[in-house]
Protein backbone atom coordinates (compact mmCIF):
# COMPACT_ATOMS: atom_id res chain seq x y z
CA UNK A 1 0.00 0.00 0.00
CA UNK A 2 1.45 3.50 -0.99
CA UNK A 3 1.68 5.86 2.26
CA UNK A 4 -0.62 8.81 2.81
CA UNK A 5 1.95 11.61 4.03
CA UNK A 6 1.29 15.34 4.98
CA UNK A 7 3.45 18.26 5.75
CA UNK A 8 1.64 20.86 7.66
CA UNK A 9 3.42 24.19 7.47
CA UNK A 10 2.69 27.50 9.42
CA UNK A 11 2.82 30.22 7.36
CA UNK A 12 4.90 32.98 8.55
CA UNK A 13 4.26 31.34 12.21
CA UNK A 14 5.80 33.60 14.93
CA UNK A 15 4.04 36.78 13.36
CA UNK A 16 0.92 34.78 12.68
CA UNK A 17 0.61 33.12 16.25
CA UNK A 18 1.65 36.65 17.42
CA UNK A 19 -1.27 38.39 15.71
CA UNK A 20 -3.91 36.05 16.62
CA UNK A 21 -2.79 36.36 20.37
CA UNK A 22 -2.88 40.42 20.49
CA UNK A 23 -6.67 39.96 18.36
CA UNK A 24 -7.72 37.45 21.46
CA UNK A 25 -6.53 40.50 23.77
CA UNK A 26 -8.51 43.39 22.07
CA UNK A 27 -5.71 44.59 19.04
CA UNK A 28 -7.67 46.35 16.51
CA UNK A 29 -5.21 46.03 13.97
CA UNK A 30 -4.13 42.50 12.85
CA UNK A 31 -0.06 42.66 12.00
CA UNK A 32 -0.42 40.22 9.62
CA UNK A 33 -2.36 42.76 7.01
CA UNK A 34 0.51 45.45 7.97
CA UNK A 35 4.25 45.98 7.35
CA UNK A 36 5.36 43.61 10.62
CA UNK A 37 8.26 41.70 11.58
CA UNK A 38 9.15 39.71 14.64
CA UNK A 39 12.32 39.92 16.43
CA UNK A 40 14.55 42.04 17.34
CA UNK A 41 14.73 45.65 19.34
CA UNK A 42 12.99 48.17 17.98
CA UNK A 43 14.83 51.04 19.78
CA UNK A 44 18.17 50.06 19.76
CA UNK A 45 17.53 48.46 16.23
CA UNK A 46 19.51 45.05 17.01
CA UNK A 47 18.62 41.63 16.63
CA UNK A 48 17.43 39.87 13.13
CA UNK A 49 14.01 39.45 11.31
CA UNK A 50 12.87 35.93 12.22
CA UNK A 51 9.15 36.53 10.52
CA UNK A 52 7.60 38.39 8.42
CA UNK A 53 4.12 39.84 6.92
CA UNK A 54 3.27 39.81 3.34
CA UNK A 55 3.23 43.48 3.50
CA UNK A 56 6.64 43.54 4.83
CA UNK A 57 8.17 41.31 2.14
CA UNK A 58 6.75 43.68 -0.42
CA UNK A 59 9.17 46.03 0.31
CA UNK A 60 12.13 43.30 0.17
CA UNK A 61 12.45 42.18 4.09
CA UNK A 62 13.64 38.94 4.68
CA UNK A 63 13.57 36.49 6.90
CA UNK A 64 17.31 36.50 8.67
CA UNK A 65 17.96 40.34 7.94
CA UNK A 66 19.20 42.53 10.44
CA UNK A 67 16.47 44.77 11.43
CA UNK A 68 18.45 47.71 11.06
CA UNK A 69 18.40 46.99 7.20
CA UNK A 70 14.88 45.98 7.48
CA UNK A 71 13.92 49.26 8.93
CA UNK A 72 15.78 51.10 6.38
CA UNK A 73 13.91 49.58 3.71
CA UNK A 74 10.32 50.62 5.28
CA UNK A 75 10.70 52.91 7.88
CA UNK A 76 7.11 52.74 8.97
CA UNK A 77 7.82 48.80 9.59
CA UNK A 78 6.36 47.42 12.86
CA UNK A 79 8.72 45.24 14.61
CA UNK A 80 7.47 43.15 17.85
CA UNK A 81 9.50 40.86 20.19
CA UNK A 82 9.87 37.46 20.02
CA UNK A 83 7.44 35.35 22.86
CA UNK A 84 8.31 31.58 22.78
CA UNK A 85 5.54 30.64 25.37
CA UNK A 86 2.81 31.96 22.33
CA UNK A 87 4.86 29.82 20.13
CA UNK A 88 4.29 26.71 22.27
CA UNK A 89 0.98 27.41 22.93
CA UNK A 90 -0.13 27.52 19.35
CA UNK A 91 2.08 25.30 18.29
CA UNK A 92 0.45 22.74 20.93
CA UNK A 93 -3.42 23.71 19.57
CA UNK A 94 -2.07 22.67 16.02
CA UNK A 95 -0.34 19.49 17.18
CA UNK A 96 -3.51 18.70 19.37
CA UNK A 97 -5.73 19.00 16.05
CA UNK A 98 -3.69 16.99 14.31
CA UNK A 99 -3.89 14.04 16.51
CA UNK A 100 -7.24 14.03 15.93
CA UNK A 101 -6.31 12.53 12.39
CA UNK A 102 -3.27 9.90 12.97
CA UNK A 103 -1.04 9.19 15.89
CA UNK A 104 1.86 9.15 13.72
CA UNK A 105 2.58 12.41 13.79
CA UNK A 106 6.41 14.52 13.39
CA UNK A 107 6.95 17.15 15.04
CA UNK A 108 9.95 18.32 12.62
CA UNK A 109 9.91 22.05 14.30
CA UNK A 110 7.87 24.19 16.25
CA UNK A 111 5.63 25.18 13.42
CA UNK A 112 5.64 21.85 10.70
CA UNK A 113 4.36 18.51 11.16
CA UNK A 114 4.42 15.10 9.22
CA UNK A 115 1.61 13.16 9.65
CA UNK A 116 1.21 9.14 8.19
CA UNK A 117 -2.60 9.03 7.85
CA UNK A 118 -2.47 5.81 5.48
CA UNK A 119 -4.46 3.57 7.85
CA UNK A 120 -6.27 6.27 9.26
CA UNK A 121 -8.14 7.90 6.39
CA UNK A 122 -12.09 6.92 6.38
CA UNK A 123 -13.05 5.00 3.15
CA UNK A 124 -15.25 7.86 1.71
CA UNK A 125 -12.34 10.18 1.80
CA UNK A 126 -9.07 10.75 0.08
CA UNK A 127 -5.87 12.00 1.67
CA UNK A 128 -6.35 15.43 -0.61
CA UNK A 129 -9.78 16.10 0.96
CA UNK A 130 -8.46 15.28 4.63
CA UNK A 131 -5.75 17.84 3.68
CA UNK A 132 -8.13 20.22 2.66
CA UNK A 133 -10.63 19.78 5.86
CA UNK A 134 -7.14 20.27 8.29
CA UNK A 135 -6.58 23.62 6.57
CA UNK A 136 -9.96 25.03 6.70
CA UNK A 137 -10.27 23.85 10.65
CA UNK A 138 -6.97 25.15 11.20
CA UNK A 139 -8.15 28.54 9.45
CA UNK A 140 -11.73 28.70 11.51
CA UNK A 141 -10.79 27.25 14.51
CA UNK A 142 -7.08 28.33 15.39
CA UNK A 143 -7.18 31.48 13.19
CA UNK A 144 -3.63 31.16 11.47
CA UNK A 145 -3.19 29.63 7.89
CA UNK A 146 -1.04 26.65 6.90
CA UNK A 147 0.02 25.14 3.50
CA UNK A 148 0.26 21.24 3.56
CA UNK A 149 1.79 19.38 1.09
CA UNK A 150 0.24 16.03 0.49
CA UNK A 151 2.07 13.04 -1.24
CA UNK A 152 2.91 9.11 -0.79
CA UNK A 153 6.69 10.10 1.41
CA UNK A 154 7.88 13.06 3.87
CA UNK A 155 10.40 14.86 0.83
CA UNK A 156 7.51 15.00 -1.64
CA UNK A 157 5.27 16.13 1.27
CA UNK A 158 8.06 19.19 2.21
CA UNK A 159 8.75 20.04 -1.36
CA UNK A 160 4.77 20.32 -2.43
CA UNK A 161 3.78 22.27 0.65
CA UNK A 162 6.90 24.83 0.03
CA UNK A 163 4.95 25.41 -3.24
CA UNK A 164 3.16 28.47 -4.14
CA UNK A 165 2.42 30.17 -0.48
CA UNK A 166 0.81 30.96 1.71
CA UNK A 167 -2.70 29.40 2.59
CA UNK A 168 -2.36 26.81 -0.01
CA UNK A 169 -2.72 23.15 -0.76
CA UNK A 170 -0.23 20.93 -3.05
CA UNK A 171 -0.25 17.36 -4.10
CA UNK A 172 3.42 15.97 -5.33
CA UNK A 173 2.56 12.37 -6.10
CA UNK A 174 5.32 10.72 -7.94
CA UNK A 175 4.07 11.08 -11.49
CA UNK A 176 3.88 14.62 -10.67
CA UNK A 177 7.05 14.76 -9.93
CA UNK A 178 9.05 15.57 -13.77
CA UNK A 179 5.91 18.63 -14.51
CA UNK A 180 5.97 20.19 -10.29
CA UNK A 181 9.68 19.48 -9.20
CA UNK A 182 12.16 19.03 -11.83
CA UNK A 183 11.94 22.53 -13.19
CA UNK A 184 12.67 24.41 -9.69
CA UNK A 185 16.24 25.44 -8.77
CA UNK A 186 18.23 22.66 -7.90
CA UNK A 187 19.24 25.24 -4.50
CA UNK A 188 15.40 24.64 -3.65
CA UNK A 189 15.58 20.51 -3.33
CA UNK A 190 15.51 19.78 0.53
CA UNK A 191 19.13 19.23 1.94
CA UNK A 192 20.63 21.53 -0.64
CA UNK A 193 22.17 24.78 0.97
CA UNK A 194 23.90 27.45 0.25
CA UNK A 195 27.40 25.65 -0.25
CA UNK A 196 26.56 22.78 -2.17
CA UNK A 197 24.39 24.57 -4.84
CA UNK A 198 27.32 26.71 -6.40
CA UNK A 199 29.18 22.95 -6.40
CA UNK A 200 26.12 21.41 -8.66
CA UNK A 201 25.64 24.63 -10.56
CA UNK A 202 29.60 24.47 -11.76
CA UNK A 203 28.47 21.13 -12.78
CA UNK A 204 25.90 22.35 -15.03
CA UNK A 205 23.33 20.92 -12.60
CA UNK A 206 21.08 23.94 -12.29
CA UNK A 207 17.56 22.46 -11.61
CA UNK A 208 16.29 19.40 -9.57
CA UNK A 209 15.43 17.55 -12.37
CA UNK A 210 18.95 18.23 -13.85
CA UNK A 211 20.21 16.21 -10.73
CA UNK A 212 17.44 13.60 -11.05
CA UNK A 213 18.82 12.52 -14.23
CA UNK A 214 22.59 11.84 -13.30
CA UNK A 215 23.82 8.82 -13.42
CA UNK A 216 23.58 8.19 -9.57
CA UNK A 217 27.45 6.53 -9.07
CA UNK A 218 28.78 9.97 -10.34
CA UNK A 219 27.12 11.93 -7.92
CA UNK A 220 27.86 9.68 -5.29
CA UNK A 221 31.83 9.77 -6.67
CA UNK A 222 31.66 13.82 -6.20
CA UNK A 223 29.59 14.09 -3.23
CA UNK A 224 29.63 10.97 -1.14
CA UNK A 225 27.09 9.79 1.26
CA UNK A 226 25.52 13.50 0.57
CA UNK A 227 25.31 12.70 -3.00
CA UNK A 228 23.63 9.33 -2.68
CA UNK A 229 20.73 11.34 -0.38
CA UNK A 230 20.07 14.39 -2.76
CA UNK A 231 20.12 11.97 -5.37
CA UNK A 232 17.62 10.00 -4.06
CA UNK A 233 15.65 13.34 -2.98
CA UNK A 234 15.66 14.70 -6.54
CA UNK A 235 13.61 11.57 -7.76
CA UNK A 236 11.21 11.67 -5.31
CA UNK A 237 12.70 8.57 -3.45
CA UNK A 238 12.67 8.52 0.45
CA UNK A 239 12.15 5.50 2.66
CA UNK A 240 11.89 7.38 6.19
CA UNK A 241 8.93 6.59 8.62
CA UNK A 242 7.32 9.26 10.27
CA UNK A 243 8.77 9.13 13.78
CA UNK A 244 5.35 9.37 15.89
CA UNK A 245 5.48 12.19 18.46
CA UNK A 246 5.79 10.63 22.09
CA UNK A 247 4.26 13.89 23.82
CA UNK A 248 0.46 12.46 24.73
CA UNK A 249 -2.83 14.86 23.62
CA UNK A 250 -4.22 16.90 26.39
CA UNK A 251 -7.84 15.96 24.89
CA UNK A 252 -8.95 13.60 22.10
CA UNK A 253 -12.21 14.59 20.02
CA UNK A 254 -14.40 13.63 17.22
CA UNK A 255 -16.90 15.65 15.17
CA UNK A 256 -18.97 14.66 12.37
CA UNK A 257 -20.98 17.20 10.11
CA UNK A 258 -24.19 15.50 8.92
CA UNK A 259 -25.74 15.42 5.32
CA UNK A 260 -29.06 16.14 6.52
CA UNK A 261 -30.34 18.03 9.29
CA UNK A 262 -31.75 15.23 11.89
CA UNK A 263 -33.86 14.36 14.81
CA UNK A 264 -34.10 10.82 14.99
CA UNK A 265 -32.05 10.28 17.96
CA UNK A 266 -31.27 6.87 17.39
CA UNK A 267 -29.29 7.61 13.99
CA UNK A 268 -27.87 10.25 16.11
CA UNK A 269 -26.99 7.64 19.09
CA UNK A 270 -25.21 5.86 15.50
CA UNK A 271 -23.39 8.61 14.55
CA UNK A 272 -21.89 8.85 18.46
CA UNK A 273 -21.01 5.56 19.02
CA UNK A 274 -18.70 6.37 15.50
CA UNK A 275 -17.09 8.90 16.90
CA UNK A 276 -16.91 7.26 20.49
CA UNK A 277 -15.68 4.35 18.61
CA UNK A 278 -12.70 6.71 16.27
CA UNK A 279 -11.79 8.51 20.03
CA UNK A 280 -11.67 5.63 22.37
CA UNK A 281 -8.87 3.85 19.65
CA UNK A 282 -6.91 7.08 19.56
CA UNK A 283 -7.26 6.97 23.44
CA UNK A 284 -5.57 3.51 23.78
CA UNK A 285 -2.61 4.12 20.58
CA UNK A 286 -1.60 6.75 22.89
CA UNK A 287 -2.27 4.56 26.10
CA UNK A 288 -4.73 7.02 27.86
CA UNK A 289 -7.37 6.67 29.80
CA UNK A 290 -10.24 9.71 30.15
CA UNK A 291 -11.98 11.06 32.80
CA UNK A 292 -14.03 13.44 31.93
CA UNK A 293 -16.63 12.86 28.68
CA UNK A 294 -18.02 15.53 26.76
CA UNK A 295 -20.81 15.82 23.84
CA UNK A 296 -21.33 18.61 21.53
CA UNK A 297 -24.33 19.05 18.89
CA UNK A 298 -24.75 21.82 16.48
CA UNK A 299 -28.57 22.97 15.32
CA UNK A 300 -29.60 23.66 11.84
CA UNK A 301 -29.40 27.28 12.66
CA UNK A 302 -26.07 26.91 13.86
CA UNK A 303 -26.31 26.95 17.71
CA UNK A 304 -23.63 25.36 19.43
CA UNK A 305 -24.67 22.77 22.84
CA UNK A 306 -22.08 20.79 24.82
CA UNK A 307 -22.44 19.49 28.17
CA UNK A 308 -19.85 16.64 29.61
CA UNK A 309 -19.81 14.15 32.92
CA UNK A 310 -16.51 13.37 35.07
CA UNK A 311 -16.23 9.45 35.57
CA UNK A 312 -15.24 8.29 38.87
CA UNK A 313 -12.72 6.06 37.27
CA UNK A 314 -10.63 6.91 34.18
CA UNK A 315 -11.10 4.37 31.31
CA UNK A 316 -10.98 3.65 27.66
CA UNK A 317 -13.56 1.28 27.27
CA UNK A 318 -15.21 2.17 24.29
CA UNK A 319 -18.71 0.51 25.95
CA UNK A 320 -18.04 2.97 29.39
CA UNK A 321 -17.47 5.86 27.30
CA UNK A 322 -20.37 5.23 24.60
CA UNK A 323 -22.90 4.93 27.76
CA UNK A 324 -21.98 7.73 29.27
CA UNK A 325 -21.55 9.85 25.64
CA UNK A 326 -25.59 8.70 25.21
CA UNK A 327 -26.51 9.81 28.90
CA UNK A 328 -24.52 13.04 27.96
CA UNK A 329 -26.74 13.52 24.97
CA UNK A 330 -29.70 12.81 26.74
CA UNK A 331 -29.43 15.65 28.90
CA UNK A 332 -28.43 18.17 26.36
CA UNK A 333 -30.58 17.31 23.53
CA UNK A 334 -33.73 18.38 23.07
CA UNK A 335 -35.33 17.23 19.95
CA UNK A 336 -34.18 20.02 17.38
CA UNK A 337 -32.98 19.14 13.86
CA UNK A 338 -28.97 18.82 14.11
CA UNK A 339 -25.96 19.01 11.55
CA UNK A 340 -23.65 18.11 13.84
CA UNK A 341 -22.57 16.60 16.81
CA UNK A 342 -19.31 15.70 18.41
CA UNK A 343 -17.37 14.04 21.24
CA UNK A 344 -14.63 14.48 23.09
CA UNK A 345 -12.64 13.45 25.74
CA UNK A 346 -10.45 14.95 28.80
CA UNK A 347 -8.67 15.32 32.06
CA UNK A 348 -6.40 12.29 30.66
CA UNK A 349 -3.74 9.90 32.32
CA UNK A 350 -1.63 7.85 31.87
CA UNK A 351 -2.53 4.20 31.74
CA UNK A 352 1.21 3.15 33.32
CA UNK A 353 0.36 5.75 35.81
CA UNK A 354 -3.27 4.58 36.40
CA UNK A 355 -3.81 2.03 40.12
CA UNK A 356 -5.62 -0.66 39.47
CA UNK A 357 -9.42 0.08 40.74
CA UNK A 358 -11.90 -1.76 42.63
CA UNK A 359 -13.96 -1.44 40.27
CA UNK A 360 -11.79 -3.10 37.60
CA UNK A 361 -14.27 -5.95 37.26
CA UNK A 362 -14.08 -9.23 35.48
CA UNK A 363 -16.88 -7.56 33.12
CA UNK A 364 -14.21 -4.89 32.65
CA UNK A 365 -11.72 -6.87 31.57
CA UNK A 366 -13.44 -9.02 28.99
CA UNK A 367 -14.56 -5.32 27.67
CA UNK A 368 -10.75 -4.55 27.73
CA UNK A 369 -9.87 -7.73 25.41
CA UNK A 370 -12.62 -6.80 23.37
CA UNK A 371 -11.45 -3.22 22.26
CA UNK A 372 -7.73 -4.69 22.34
CA UNK A 373 -8.41 -7.03 19.53
CA UNK A 374 -10.31 -4.72 17.47
CA UNK A 375 -7.38 -2.60 17.87
CA UNK A 376 -5.06 -4.90 16.19
CA UNK A 377 -7.25 -5.63 13.37
CA UNK A 378 -7.69 -2.27 12.63
CA UNK A 379 -3.64 -1.81 13.07
CA UNK A 380 -3.01 -4.61 10.91
CA UNK A 381 -5.74 -4.45 7.90
CA UNK A 382 -6.65 -0.80 8.05
CA UNK A 383 -8.75 1.50 10.15
CA UNK A 384 -12.24 0.77 8.31
CA UNK A 385 -11.51 -3.08 8.00
CA UNK A 386 -13.68 -3.73 11.45
CA UNK A 387 -16.67 -2.19 12.98
CA UNK A 388 -18.92 -3.12 15.70
CA UNK A 389 -22.62 -3.50 13.91
CA UNK A 390 -24.44 -1.24 14.97
CA UNK A 391 -21.78 0.89 13.30
CA UNK A 392 -21.62 -0.73 10.04
CA UNK A 393 -23.48 2.11 7.44
CA UNK A 394 -22.34 5.00 9.54
CA UNK A 395 -19.40 6.37 6.86
CA UNK A 396 -21.90 6.51 4.57
CA UNK A 397 -24.28 9.34 6.07
CA UNK A 398 -22.00 11.44 7.54
CA UNK A 399 -18.87 13.99 6.95
CA UNK A 400 -16.01 12.65 9.89
CA UNK A 401 -13.59 15.62 11.45
CA UNK A 402 -11.31 13.18 13.30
Amino acid sequence: MERKILHVDVNSAFLSWTAVEMLKNGAEVDIRTIPAVIGGDEEKRKGIVLAKSIPAKKYGIKTAEPIYFAKQKCPNLQIYPSNFKIYRKYSDALYNLLCEYTNQIERFSIDECFLDITNFIPKNKTDIEIAYEIHKRVKQELGFTVNIGVAPNKILAKMASDFEKPDKVHTLYKSEIPTKMWNLPVSDLFMVGKKSSPKLERLGIHTIGDLATKKQEDIISLFGKFGETIWQYANGIDLSIVNSEREKPKCIGNSATLPEDVNDIEKIEEVLLALTEQTTYRLRKHELLASTIGVQIRTKEFKNYSHQRTLMTPTNSTKIIFETAKDVLKELYKGEKIRLIGVKVDKLTSMQAQQISLFDTPKNDKQQKLDKAMDKIKEKYGYNSITRARQMKIDEMMDFKE
